[in-house]
């Protein structure tokens, strides 16, 4: 059957799908979803439908990104809006078969957002109309339900690489081919490579993994490279901590990864890609599996793929979780069978990368991106972002933030757009202290940068990077230095040991900085950690040891105050840092619960039944235990030691 037939039959099927007479549940299966219950929703679910012999369909999606609400469920029936529950308990599973499913009671006192049923099938991107679940449900008594792009965190976003995120079967190829899935690829074949080249150049696409080097240009610089053959790779190793996109998006949307890597292979003359992905994303690999299976059974990878001659394979590659296998010589060695450690450039990877042949490395959005053009056309991909930075960007939220989750937003907005509008501000309405984005190799930016817009030239002005797109908040409850210190123990940790400046500088900074967060500073460490993180980003051989430093500058750079409190005073004003803190019992507050007697282990807490309780400062550890113990009434007091 010709391909275009294939893609509309699967059209029709989905129509037909959700339109059906027979109701459908979805829910968020992705890992933010399993990991808040979403397995256990579905067996609720099943086990309720079959003591009912109930006629309905359950399919698992991936992420929406709204990982703060999970477990999410959207029900489908036919003539109605679909409607969307977040934080679903069991209770409330059962709940919404027996009265929903099973009868007309939407439950709408426990309903997020509703949709109408035509943008779920059309797919979503921007100014999706306001709708009121009301008005389709009448007689019903509850409180109005808003469209659910009219959520505040939904709102401002422009959803295209995450397009199908949450609406799709990712493990099934009818759905994403539905969405126009390989439409690209269709595309791209009808085109000469060079052609496609100046599709991407027009489109100004930059590469989504962290440098924003011209996706073009490094696939021209390959692609005229007189050695043969020449190899793909797609980095998948995300490594930063609190950074999910790429997993997130593999486990969501597989398909439009693959589609991307298939065009980017033909555009370059390779026959051959890896896939280069962590062993800690096992959901992720095993959906990406699953989808290469389907594409052999579609004629769509192996031999004269699609009747065009060009033939194609696409091996996936396992990584242990090295951080520095991020860096694409480390990744290459990686996959060569070696240790993965960094080489020296030049020569680059565009001209001897994997076992020496021309080789471009392209990471997870960047390949999403690339089918999104090809399918849409690179003038509409470029009508969003600024002048040098082109696009929509993904971005995991993390930290002290109120909605954690996954977004994706035109390059230009400001921090504080993503941060208070998206984000929804800083939890329990602290006051905001700083935004760590570009993960280790990042910095950290403080509020009077709030305004900086999202692009790659504004943030490095700030003193930060893109990088793959972490945004991790921190609000006045972090210590700055120990933030610092935090990232440069993970570096350290990962480091490869090849070079000596980030072998033995960094292990040198972080001891440093261990003894200003242990109250053991000296005058001069400020000006130490200056030169050896100078030192460091100058001489180490990769880009990874070259940014290791940055987490330090930034801290030291416009969190001055905090390092000489530590140092000048032995006091952390955030009272974060162990053994510059000490804990107290405020008698005003204390029942005599007798709570954080129980729970300290070093037996420091004294106190009758009823009566107010006391902490032996000799024999306290600092652990934080009665601290914790103590959530309702609130007697447990992190002091500066000076106080007590």
């Amino acid at each position: 059957m010709n391909f275009n037939n294939i893609i509309e039959q699967s059209k029709i099927e989905y129509h037909n799908l959700i339109h059906d007479k027979t109701p459908i549940i979805m829910i968020g299966a992705a890992t933010c979803g399993n990991s808040a219950g979403a397995q256990i929703i579905k067996a609720t679910m099943e086990e309720q439908l079959k003591k009912n012999q109930s006629a309905c369909r359950i399919i698992e999606v991936g992420c929406i990104g709204l990982c703060y609400a999970e477990p999410i469920v959207s029900i489908i029936k036919k003539g109605k809006p679909v409607i969307f529950y977040d934080k679903v308990t069991q209770k409330m599973a059962e709940e919404l078969i027996n009265s929903y499913i099973l009868g007309d009671d939407p439950l709408l006192e426990h309903a997020l957002g509703t949709m109408d049923i035509k943008y779920f099938e059309e797919g979503i991107e921007e100014e999706i109309p306001s709708n009121n679940v009301q008005e389709h449900f009448q007689n019903q008594e509850g409180r109005e339900v808003p469209s659910l792009f009219d959520l505040p965190v939904l709102k401002p976003q422009v959803r295209r690489i995450l397009r199908n995120c949450g609406f799709i079967d990712p493990t099934n190829i009818q759905h994403y081919l539905a969405k126009d899935g390989y439409t690209g690829l269709l595309s791209a074949l009808e085109f000469t490579p060079d052609e496609i080249i100046k599709t991407m150049e027009k489109s100004g696409l930059r590469g989504r993994g962290g440098a924003g080097f011209p996706t073009w240009q490094k696939w021209q610089l390959c692609r005229e490279s007189d050695s043969e053959p020449k190899y793909l790779i797609c980095n998948a190793d995300e490594g930063d901590p609190g950074a999910f996109m790429n997993r997130s998006l593999l486990e969501s949307d597989p398909h439009s990864v693959l589609e991307g890597i298939l065009i980017a292979g033909y555009v370059i003359g390779a026959q051959e890609a890896y896939i280069y992905c962590r062993t800690e994303y096992p959901l992720a690999l095993k959906r990406l599996k699953s989808a290469m299976g389907q594409m052999k059974d579609q004629g769509l990878l192996g031999e004269n793929i699609l009747d065009s001659g060009f033939n194609f394979d696409i091996k996936i590659k396992e990584g242990a979780g090295a951080f520095v296998c991020g860096e694409e010589t480390a990744l290459i060695a990686s996959i060569e069978g070696e240790r993965g450690m960094p080489r020296t450039r030049p020569p680059f990877p565009t001209t001897s990368g994997l076992w020496g042949k021309p080789t471009v490395i392209n990471n997870v959005e960047t390949m999403a991106s690339v089918s999104l053009i090809m399918q849409q056309g690179p003038e509409k991909f470029a009508n969003k972002g600024i002048n040098g930075s082109k696009g929509t960007k993904t971005f995991s939220l993390a930290g002290q933030i109120k909605n954690t989750g996954l977004i994706e937003i035109p390059l230009g907005k400001t921090l504080r757009e993503v941060i208070y509008d998206i984000g929804g501000g800083i939890k329990d309405n602290k006051r905001f202290k700083a935004v760590q984005i570009g993960g280790p190799s990042g910095g950290c930016i403080p509020e009077k940068f709030l305004d900086t817009t999202i692009d790659y030239n504004s943030l490095i002005t700030a003193g930060a990077i893109m990088g793959s797109g972490g945004l991790v908040v921190m609000d006045e409850n972090n210590c700055m230095v120990d933030v610092a210190r935090y990232f440069l123990e993970f570096v350290q940790n990962e480091s490869c040991g090849k070079c000596v400046p980030c072998r033995l500088g960094t292990k040198q900074m972080l001891d440093i900085l261990t003894d200003i967060t242990s109250g053991n500073g000296r005058e001069d460490d400020e000006k130490l950690l200056s030169e050896l993180a100078e030192g460091i980003k100058a001489a180490s051989l990769c880009g990874l040891g070259q940014s290791a430093p940055n987490p330090v500058l930034t801290t030291l750079k416009f969190f001055k105050d905090e390092y000489k409190a530590h140092i000048e005073d032995e006091v952390c004003p955030a009272l974060e840092c162990k053994s510059l803190i000490s804990y107290t019992v405020d008698p005003e507050l204390c029942t005599g619960c007798m709570l954080c007697l129980k729970s300290c282990p070093a037996e420091a807490v004294t106190g009758e039944k009823k009566e107010t309780h006391r902490i032996d400062q000799d024999k306290c550890i600092q652990c934080g235990t009665c601290f914790e113990s103590c959530n309702k009434y609130k007697a447990i007091k992190r002091v500066s030691p000076q106080i007590t």
